[in-house]
């Protein structure tokens, strides 16, 4: 007879929007265990599971902080409800704690009366939430705390029926679902959810065990971050000289996003053991990074460490279904499907009206894969090719190149290291009818890659980019073509990557050409391009006006780049960057950055508040004139 071993939740804490999966393991008559889902279409030795979802309704409401979410509210701010801010955001567990946020909570005013007073546009548009009807997530935010939602959780009926479920122990319990997954809505913030699971024989349709049962912490709010606003920059082009005209002759506007999500398999308590365990899971981390990507609305979507691969099930939690004691499994004992592309950022992004393509490592290195996916708005453009390039076979070609053979083992261990980068030529659907050349295509190649390659390894480092540049420079030669070089280079302002990209070429005296122990950099006159690429978030330097003053003290004056892309306790540092060609596209707005202040408020990221270790860049841009280079 198949009979429950253990169940257990991946998070304590649940949060609303985010689905909750139990890992539920099972023994079959032949001692195997398994986590599979047996459903009553799919018995296993004559059995199936059958779930409920219940919440308990005896308990008193209990409001929650939204600075602290586990902590409950002692105090509501009256602002937020006269602005008609979600009440969520209103809540604060001590006067020390509404005087700590008010700096940052003000915003929240800020934002709604601008909104109201410019266009009228109601808090759902500013303020995006999870949807609660769904695994994915819109820009519309939940609704207020006792109204219905109409969520299913596996049921054909309503969700809160008005019978009394469950009576235990002078709890109330209401049923709220019936399938092994339950998304927690706004109704269930301040309360407790309870699973439960029983075998069921599958002629009979009655139990024969009793039931497995376990209860969550008390649901809490999405915490939910002020929105990063669109800044105008001036028209300036990366030369200095002002569009006296004010516009710019092109053939249309479109958005670029460039975000390393945090691969799961990198979030881990030894690295970020300051963020909270709930959200440092991926089901709360994946919802969470949707929202922000989608609402960015951005045309083009580039993101990095996106996770494709087989891996041994979750040996923490498995340790822990079985009693806690440490178990070691040989690699073919229980996989599962881990393919947050496949399974999670290509359908949910696909909802929203991006195609996806993607590129993952190579596996020589690691057996842990992830890769780079660009996504871009079927509306607004159409593919038209694909590059694929692949570190490890340009490291092979080098070494059989310019490697003794006694030397060959040595360099492949160096500059193997599996990274890609994916290259997209597309075909923009807007603006064809141009006035210097009607009629004509309008391409654009973007390039999404992520250079991770340890510190000591500068020389692999350099050598990657420009192994890069040398392709698209290959791709430049043969169309006249606009093009973005968008990713993670592991690489900081004045490093020898980040002189190649942005001066195109690498300073002979630059310090980290000493370390070249296999001669790949040499000579170091060839270690130049001649793409006029420019990073884009260096306009923050060039343009004028007060909004851009606030956005120039996240900057670092002497290198014209951000201080920061990536925040975490123990780095702080720009490591991504937009490069753009100069000659063919001109910045007019970038997002704006963040304020290190107002990360530190929870240590560094990722946080409750931003699911990754980096920051996202976007940055819109304008066609130029066709200029032949």
């Amino acid at each position: 007879m198949v009979s429950v071993v253990r169940v257990h939740f991946p998070s304590d804490i649940p949060i609303v929007g985010c689905e909750l999966t139990p890992y539920v393991v099972l023994r079959k008559l032949d001692k195997s265990l398994i986590t599979d889902d047996v459903d009553e279409t799919a018995p296993v030795d004559g059995h199936f599971l059958r779930y409920k979802w219940y919440r308990i309704q005896s308990d008193k409401k209990v409001e929650v902080c939204s600075v602290h979410p586990t902590e409950q509210a002692t105090l509501q701010c009256l602002g937020c409800v006269k602005a008609k801010i979600p009440v969520a955001k209103s809540y604060h567990c001590s006067t020390e704690c509404f005087s700590n946020a008010w700096q940052h909570h003000r915003v929240l005013h800020d934002w709604a009366a601008s909104a109201i007073n410019d266009n009228g546009t109601e808090e759902e548009e500013l303020f995006a939430r999870f949807n609660s009807s769904s695994s994915g997530a819109t820009n519309t935010n939940l609704p207020p705390t006792g109204s219905t939602v109409n969520l299913s959780n596996g049921s054909a009926a309503p969700v809160y029926p008005s019978a009394v479920a469950q009576r235990s122990h002078g709890e109330t319990w209401f049923e709220v679902g019936c399938s092994k997954t339950y998304t927690p809505s706004a109704d269930d913030i301040g309360h407790t959810l309870k699973f439960e699971c029983v075998v069921v024989d599958a002629e009979t349709k009655q139990p024969v065990r009793s039931p497995s049962q376990i209860a969550t912490a008390r649901v809490i709010p999405a915490p939910m971050p002020t929105p990063r606003r669109l800044i105008p920059v001036s028209a300036v082009d990366a030369n200095g000289h002002l569009d006296l005209n004010g516009r710019l002759s092109s053939f249309g506007t479109f958005t670029v996003l460039s975000y390393n999500t945090l691969a799961d398999v990198y979030a881990t308590s030894e690295s970020y053991s300051y963020c909270p365990s709930w959200a440092r899971s991926w089901n709360y981390r994946r919802q969470n990074l949707l929202r922000e990507i989608v609402g960015y609305r951005a045309d083009i979507v580039c993101l990095q460490e996106v996770r494709f691969s087989l891996s041994l099930y979750s040996l923490s939690n498995m340790l822990y279904c079985l009693s806690g004691f440490p178990v070691i499994y040989n690699i073919s004992d229980i996989y599962v499907q881990n393919d947050h592309f496949e399974e999670f950022f290509s359908p949910e992004l696909d909802m929203h009206g991006y195609q996806a393509i993607y590129k993952r490592k190579t596996s020589e290195v690691s057996q842990t894969l992830d890769g780079c996916a660009t996504f871009f708005r079927w509306d607004r453009f159409s593919h038209v090719k694909k590059y694929e390039v692949e570190f490890n076979k340009a490291a092979q070609s080098l070494t059989e190149a310019v490697v003794p053979n006694a030397q060959k083992k040595i360099a492949l261990s160096r500059l193997v290291k599996d990274n890609v980068a994916l290259i997209l030529v597309l075909e923009a659907k807007f603006g064809h009818q141009g006035i210097d050349n009607p009629g004509k295509r309008q391409l654009l190649c973007v390039a999404n890659t992520h250079v991770n390659v340890h510190q000591d390894l500068k020389d692999v480092k350099l050598w990657q980019v420009h192994t890069l540049l040398k392709g698209l420079e290959k791709i430049a030669a043969s169309a006249d073509i606009p093009m973005l070089v968008c990713g993670d280079f592991d690489s900081a302002p004045g490093s020898s990557p980040h002189a190649l990209l942005a001066m195109g070429k690498v300073d002979q005296m630059h310090p980290d050409l000493s370390v070249d122990p296999l001669g790949i950099l040499r000579p170091v006159a060839k270690l130049s391009h001649q793409l006029p690429l420019v990073s884009a978030y260096s306009s923050f330097a060039r343009g004028v006006g007060p909004a851009l003053e606030q956005q120039r003290r996240r900057m670092d004056p002497s290198t014209n780049e951000p201080l920061f892309t990536n925040c975490t306790r123990d780095f702080i540092g720009t490591h991504d960057y937009i490069f753009y060609t100069a000659d063919s596209l001109t910045v007019t707005s970038l997002l704006e950055l963040l304020d290190e202040d107002n990360l530190r408020k929870d240590t560094a990221l990722p946080s409750p508040v931003w699911s990754s270790d980096h920051i996202a860049l976007l940055a819109e841009f304008h066609c130029k004139p066709r200029v032949r280079r």
